[in-house]
């Protein structure tokens, strides 16, 4: 079990970066990481239409801070506008206030947040090892870490998650209690699972583990912080326990699994797989803890136990990420017994299980490489050690040559004319389409999408059963022969335009579209010509075209419908 930290004397409650060195360091580090992250800022402003992948979910309704008028009576929109955290929207809400576009917004936060998370992992370390270098190490190995997943890179609420849980530990750690109460109140705001680790963090430290297996209490400064900080988690998820988004109820474990979306080799939902390591160590079942051992001398901050054992000095900061460890380790598993009342467990390891192997691989090399030294009493052992040495800072440095480059998941636009044409339509434009395209639609041209297979999330059953409803009758309605089937799904919905692939009616294209293959129960009549097909070779009703994509006009549609007959 974890041990009690050391207590805190008058000198360690200084700033870590009194010291000229320390300044020195941190500044190398950062420079390291703005190094590491240019690649990302680049691929931003690489065009005019790019938007990463999670933002095409949580960031294109804020659109609405600078146009109201955009997205009426949009479903998804207003879904992913409910479920945003609070402090997240109000972030947002508060830049278009200055008049700067969320779209933009979301490309320019992830190089400060990256910058003050290699920050905060410094000062961290150094509180916790007293070394300098230590503390390089550690958010170099973060940097890392971060630049190979697009957590931050998203800047939707899991990009917040990292300098939030770093600035708790460190308030922690520092004994300031009423930072560490703001600390987990921001928390809340922006990605409220890791308040559950914070709090189950606190519980832990109210037991002296010194003593195992004879317990005995902590001292009175850890029940205050305790205290103080589990009010300020209580009246920031308090709000989150009573409100009513009318989305609901949460999906439960038996719903789930007859989902095929759940269990589909690539589907974003994908949840259930057949292995079992694989359920329970990756995907967002699992406890990802090879993205917690990435880089790959993250691995070494499984000695650091070892390392420490028989040192006279122990680092301070071991009994924390132990801590920090067995609180991921209690909140997965909660999550697991209470699916999905409290999201995915992976939440609650993937991420925080990162920090605490970045923090103790970097305590564990600057401990490892001067006991070697003190092992060596021979040239060859010298040799041996010089040589683990260089390899091991060869591996820590140049590891990011070995991966192709930083995870961005930006999306570009590739139909620029389409996207033109869309925004000059009006701010009721309702687009229905099958088309993987039209999950870029909302972003790219602020008009609303009936359905798209990137927002069609299972979690709010409220919200699944419309979009699921929706994806198969618009599917029957693509390849079905009845002129009134068509005009009543245009009707119902109020469709005004129609977005087809150049291949749309071939069968290849039924079998292979991720959205067709979401909705099995479709009724679809192959043998028979789909009556949209008839019309789009008549060209009518064609309002934009873009290489192989036609945008029909819905009203149209509805005229000709009337006109032409069935095969």
């Amino acid at each position: 079990m974890p041990p009690k930290d050391e207590p805190l004397t008058a000198s360690s409650r200084r700033w870590p970066l009194a010291s000229k060195r320390s300044h020195l360091w941190l500044l190398a580090t950062l420079a390291v990481a703005l190094i590491y992250y240019w690649p990302v800022v680049q691929a931003a402003f690489s065009a005019a239409d790019v938007v990463q992948d999670d933002a095409r979910q949580h960031v294109f309704w804020m659109q609405r801070y600078l146009d109201p008028a955009l997205f009426p009576n949009d479903l998804i929109a207003d879904y992913f506008q409910a479920v945003a955290p609070p402090g997240y929207r109000a972030l947002y809400w508060f830049a278009a206030q200055l008049g700067l576009s969320p779209l933009l917004l979301h490309k320019l936060l992830p190089l400060p947040l990256l910058l003050l998370s290699a920050g905060l992992c410094f000062v961290l370390t150094q509180r916790l090892s007293h070394r300098p270098m230590a503390a390089a190490i550690a958010a170099l190995l973060l940097t890392q870490g971060l630049s190979l997943t697009d957590a931050i890179v998203s800047a939707t609420p899991k990009a917040f998650l990292y300098p939030l849980l770093l600035g708790f530990l460190y308030c922690l750690a520092c004994g300031w209690r009423w930072g560490t109460a703001v600390l987990v109140a921001l928390q809340g705001l922006f990605y409220p699972q890791l308040v559950l680790i914070a709090v189950v963090v606190l519980a832990l430290r109210l037991v002296d583990w010194r003593r195992f297996p004879q317990w005995g209490l902590a001292p009175r400064g850890h029940w205050v912080t305790a205290f103080v900080g589990m009010a300020a988690a209580v009246a920031v998820l308090l709000p989150y326990a009573l409100q009513s988004h009318g989305y609901g109820p949460t999906l439960t474990l038996t719903a789930a699994r007859s989902l095929p979306e759940m269990a589909m080799p690539g589907s974003r939902a994908q949840f259930f797989v057949a292995d079992p390591a694989t359920y329970w160590l990756e995907g967002r079942s699992g406890l990802r803890l090879a993205t917690a051992l990435t880089p790959v001398t993250n691995s070494l901050g499984l000695l650091l136990p070892f390392l420490v054992h028989r040192q006279r000095r122990r680092p301070s900061g071991l009994g924390l990420l132990l801590q920090v460890a067995f609180a991921s380790l209690i909140m997965f598993a909660i999550a697991h017994l209470l699916l999905f009342r409290l999201h995915l467990p992976s939440r609650y390891t993937q991420h925080s299980l990162r920090v605490v192997f970045s923090i103790a691989a970097a305590i564990a090399i600057v401990t490892l490489v001067p006991s070697g030294w003190r092992w060596a009493k021979r040239r060859w052992q010298r040799g041996l050690v010089l040589a683990f040495s260089a390899v091991l800072a060869a591996v820590v440095l140049l590891y990011p040559l070995t991966t192709g480059g930083p995870v961005t998941a930006y999306q570009v636009g590739q139909a620029a004319p389409l996207y033109h044409f869309l925004r000059q339509q009006p701010a009721e434009t309702l687009v229905a389409s099958l088309s993987p395209e039209a999950n870029n639609l909302p972003s790219f041209t602020g008009r609303s999408i009936l359905v798209g297979e990137e927002y069609l999330i299972p979690y709010h059953t409220g919200y699944y059963r419309q979009m699921r409803d929706r994806a198969r009758r618009l599917i029957e309605a693509q390849y079905s022969p009845d002129p009134q089937l068509l005009q009543q799904f245009i009707r119902d919905y109020g469709v005004t335009h129609w977005l087809l692939d150049g291949n749309a009616f071939k069968p290849a294209y039924r079998q292979n579209n991720g959205l067709i293959q979401l909705i099995p129960d479709a009724a679809i009549a192959p043998e028979q010509t789909p009556l949209l097909q008839r019309i789009v070779r008549t060209e009518i009703c064609t309002a934009s075209r873009y290489r192989n994509r036609r945008l029909l006009d819905a009203p149209c549609i509805v005229q000709q419908t009337s006109q032409l007959s069935n095969p």
